[in-house]
């Protein structure tokens, strides 16, 4: 069922951007268009039992060094599914160094992180759990807190069918639940047009639709269903102005650069987040960072990589303006001479690609204290 409504939107979009003229004149880039059904590897199938036993290890509080720290706890549903913050809130103690990213539709992406260090969503789930500023957890601890819970060692063995609770079983059950956390096509302004409700959006929102494959040049890297090329940019975009000023973030910033495998001058001398340059140690990627997803913008602020634009207007008045000036920025960023009409049909447009309500799901019930094992 859910393939033959995506192509019939499909279909619906082609007709759509060919009235428009917005296929003939940008044939190079993919259109945007309804997300196809989610992507699920072979290795970690879907369930009804493991996607609910993937929502309750998301909130579970026992998945992180002192209890603190859950994934939800930074992955806030009613917060865009982000925690709200320009810097993400990081494990207690400790100051994190960039934006919490929504997990919105993250199912689709091939590469997870700003930096893309993250192949998929299994893993990436211990990624955050263990990271340093992050939930900060040792595995061993983690999985033998989950073997003195009964309620865990029931379920494990009916997803699993395993005697004990594996931390590589809670991490695809996570992952499982987190494929669940998508754009719902029918809710989506942008979608319901495309597929042919005339009304679905404004005329200064289909303006700006006009303006993003045109003039703002959006559609060049924030293309296809998920309106993100998964590709790496520099923006030029400044540092976050509190890592000049604040010492907890300052030592998060260097002992990223050593924990990254920076050189030792690197370290001592970090003034920047280098971003995609972590991975392929490359000069030339210093400062790219992955383009993200632009559905569901009305529920995720702040935005870029270090929350820097705390709005949509913001953004587009960013890019307007040509990008920051900091080193290394892509040449694919340029003034874009907006007018202020044409700045704010645009806002209205990106706005059109959220959900007209946000989505929400429900705090799961979670098992209760430890119990000690029965010996023989």
């Amino acid at each position: 069922m859910r393939n033959t409504q995506t192509l019939r939107l499909a279909l619906a979009v082609s007709a759509v951007c060919a009235a428009t003229g917005v296929l003939a004149a940008d044939a190079k880039f993919p259109p945007l268009g309804p997300l196809p059904a989610v992507p699920v590897p072979v290795d970690n199938p879907m369930t009804a039992e493991k996607v609910a036993l993937g929502k309750q290890l998301f909130w579970e509080n026992r998945l992180s060094g002192d209890g603190s720290t859950p994934c939800v706890s930074c992955h806030f549903p009613a917060i865009g599914w982000g925690d709200g913050g320009a810097i993400s809130r990081g494990y207690p103690g400790t100051k994190h160094w960039r934006n919490s990213q929504t997990i919105l539709n993250s199912a689709y992406y091939n590469k997870l992180f700003w930096e893309g260090n993250s192949p998929s969503l299994e893993k990436q789930a211990p990624a955050a759990a263990g990271g340093g500023v992050a939930g900060n957890g040792d595995n061993s601890l983690m999985e033998m807190r989950l073997r003195f819970i009964p309620e865990y060692v029931a379920a494990f063995k009916t997803v699993f069918g395993s005697e004990w609770p594996r931390m590589t079983q809670a991490y695809q059950a996570i992952a499982a639940y987190q494929r669940t956390v998508v754009t719902d096509a029918t809710k989506v302004p942008f979608d319901r047009w495309q597929a042919g409700d005339k009304t679905a959006m404004s005329a200064e929102a289909q303006r700006g639709f006009k303006l993003y494959n045109g003039k703002a040049n959006c559609i060049s890297c924030h293309n296809g269903a998920l309106a993100s090329d998964q590709k790496f940019y520099n923006l030029g975009l400044p540092e976050h102005p509190d890592f000049a000023t604040d010492p907890m973030l300052q030592i998060t910033h260097r002992w990223e650069q050593y924990q990254k495998g920076g050189s030792e001058e690197a370290y001592r001398t970090a003034d920047r987040d280098k971003g995609l340059y972590y991975q392929t140690k490359n000069p030339k990627d210093i400062g790219k960072f992955r383009t993200p997803s632009l559905r569901e913008l009305k529920y995720t602020a702040p935005f870029m990589h270090n929350g820097t634009l705390a709005t949509l207007d913001d953004v587009v008045a960013f890019y307007n303006a040509g990008g920051g000036a900091a080193a290394g920025k892509t040449d694919k960023i340029k003034p874009l001479g907006l007018t202020e009409q044409e700045s704010k049909d645009l806002v209205a447009f990106l706005d059109a690609l959220s959900m007209t309500e946000p989505l929400i799901h429900d705090d799961p019930k979670l098992p209760g204290d430890y119990q000690p094992l029965a010996t023989k």
